[in-house]
């Protein structure tokens, strides 16, 4: 089921460092592959950048992650004006955001795909993947049940 993306559709390909200039597609060096690399990144505290990056190559508006990840967008413009890095469990849940749609883009395909899964109800259920995400738990459930969904398990 995985495919293989072009540089302007992965959310990995490009360094860090690419964010501080504003390039698109910077996570290379925040999408880990273990909790322990994530957690140890998150207590070092992420850039803001990272923030608006995500909100741009997921087609996000800012207002709408900022309030996922519990701050203002008012708050992160002002971390960015000081050249201030997002806290622990801010970065944390940032980073499960970002391995959270990359999962999603891996197995959908491509972002839009991933989004509008994640804008339908479940089953049965008026909930949406997307309402989960504002709690570190709901990301990690929603990449569970994109795994089922890769193994071929019904939803």
């Amino acid at each position: 089921m995985k495919k293989k993306y072009s540089s302007s559709t992965d959310l990995d390909q490009v360094s860090e460092p690419a964010a501080v200039y504003s390039k698109p597609n910077s996570f290379s060096s925040h999408i880990f592959k273990d909790n322990y690399s994530l957690i140890k990144k998150a207590n070092e505290g992420v850039k803001t950048e990272v923030f608006y990056t995500l909100a741009e190559k997921i087609n996000m508006p800012e207002k709408i992650l900022a309030s996922i990840i519990n701050l203002s967008p008012r708050t992160i413009s002002n971390y960015r004006d000081q050249n201030k890095d997002l806290d622990p469990n801010y970065s944390e849940h940032l980073l499960k955001i970002v391995k959270l749609y990359k999962l999603g883009i891996d197995i959908f395909g491509n972002v839009k795909e991933f989004s509008a899964w994640m804008e339908r109800p479940f089953y049965n259920s008026d909930e949406k993947p997307l309402d989960f995400l504002n709690t570190s738990g709901g990301v990690d459930l929603i990449a569970e049940e994109i795994e089922k969904l890769a193994q071929g398990y019904p939803l």
